[in-house]
C-alpha cells in the first residue's frame, strides 16, 4: 500500500465485551486546489496519489480540455497541495458562467455540484458494440476487488477500473468516487487508451453523477457492486449505456440495454454469423 494513502494511529477498539488499544490504518484525506491559467478553478479533497491523472481527467470531464495536448504545462506542488495548469495556446475556458469556483468534497451528494451546462456538452451517447458475458461481469468485479489493497487495509475508499471484457487495464482508488473516475479518465488520456470497447467497473452505487462520468469517459458498459439510482438508470437508457448492479457472488441485475450482456462467448459468435 502507498505510504501517502494511509496513516497508522493508535485507537481504542471494543470487542468481546472489552476495550483494547490497537493500531489501525486510516485512509489519508488531502485537499488539492487547481489553478487554470493562473485563476483558481476548483479544490478537490482526494487521496494523495496520481494527481496528474486526476487533474487531467477532471478538466476533461468538465469540458475544459479534450486531449492531453490541450495542456501546455502541468505542475503539481504536492507539498502545498496546488496544481497549476497552463492551457495550450489559443485554449481558454469558454463560457465562464457555465463553471464556478467550487469545493469538491470527498463525500457524495451536496458537496458535489450537479447538472452544469457543460455536462450536456461533454456527456456522450455510447456507440459501443462491445458485449460481455455473465461470467466475465463476475470475474472483473472480483478482480478489481482483489487488487484494491488500500480498501483492504482501510475500508475507506472507492475503487474503479477500466477493463477489457477479459481483464483489468488499470485500476484507481480514492476517497471520492468522482476522483477515482477522473483518475481513470486522466490515465486513458495520458496513455491514449481507447475506451469505446472498454468496461468501467466500480465499487460504489451507480448514481447519476457516476453514470454521467462514464458517459464522458466514453465507455458503454458500467459494472457495479452496488445499486443504481432511478435517475442513473434513466440516463443510462438515454445515453445507450449498459448499467449492471449488485454484482455479488454469482448474481447481478442488468438495468439498461441488456443486449450487451450475454450468457456465453458462443452466443456472441452465433449472433455474428
Amino acid at each position: 500500500m502507498d505510504e501517502n494513502m494511509s496513516v497508522k494511529k493508535s485507537i481504542v477498539r471494543f470487542k468481546d465485551g472489552q476495550f483494547h488499544e490497537v493500531e489501525d490504518v486510516i485512509v489519508t484525506e488531502f485537499p488539492m486546489t487547481i489553478f487554470v491559467n493562473e485563476e483558481e478553478f476548483a479544490t478537490m479533497v482526494c487521496t494523495p496519489a496520481h494527481f496528474d491523472e486526476m487533474v487531467i481527467g477532471f478538466l476533461a470531464s468538465e469540458g475544459v480540455i479534450r486531449f492531453r495536448k490541450d495542456i501546455k504545462e502541468l505542475k503539481i506542488d504536492e507539498e502545498q497541495g496546488f496544481a497549476y495548469v497552463d492551457l495550450a495556446e489559443g485554449k481558454t475556458i469558454n463560457n465562464q458562467r457555465d463553471f464556478s469556483k467550487r469545493f469538491i468534497g470527498s463525500c457524495c451528494g451536496k458537496s458535489r455540484q450537479f447538472y452544469f451546462q457543460n455536462d450536456v456538452q461533454t456527456a456522450k451517447t455510447s456507440m459501443s458494440d462491445t458485449k460481455i458475458t455473465a461470467e466475465q461481469c463476475i470475474k472483473l468485479m472480483r478482480q478489481m476487488q482483489e487488487n484494491s489493497h488500500v480498501f483492504k487495509g482501510t475500508g475507506g475508499v472507492h475503487n474503479a477500473a477500466i477493463c477489457t471484457s477479459e481483464e483489468m487495464v488499470v485500476g484507481r482508488t480514492d476517497i471520492g468516487r468522482h476522483n477515482a473516475l477522473d483518475k481513470l479518465y486522466g490515465h486513458c488520456l495520458l496513455n491514449q487508451i481507447s475506451v469505446r470497447d472498454k468496461v468501467l467497473v466500480f465499487s460504489g452505487r451507480i448514481s447519476s453523477e457516476v453514470l454521467t462520468k462514464a458517459a464522458k469517459i466514453g465507455v458503454g458498459i458500467v459494472l457495479s457492486k452496488s445499486a443504481p439510482t432511478d435517475l442513473a438508470v434513466q440516463l443510462a437508457d438515454d445515453l445507450n449505456i449498459t448499467a449492471v448492479g449488485f454484482i455479488r457472488g454469482g448474481s447481478f441485475n442488468v438495468y439498461s440495454h441488456p443486449e450487451r450482456v450475454i450468457l456465453a462467448v458462443d452466443q456472441q459468435k452465433e449472433e455474428m454469423r
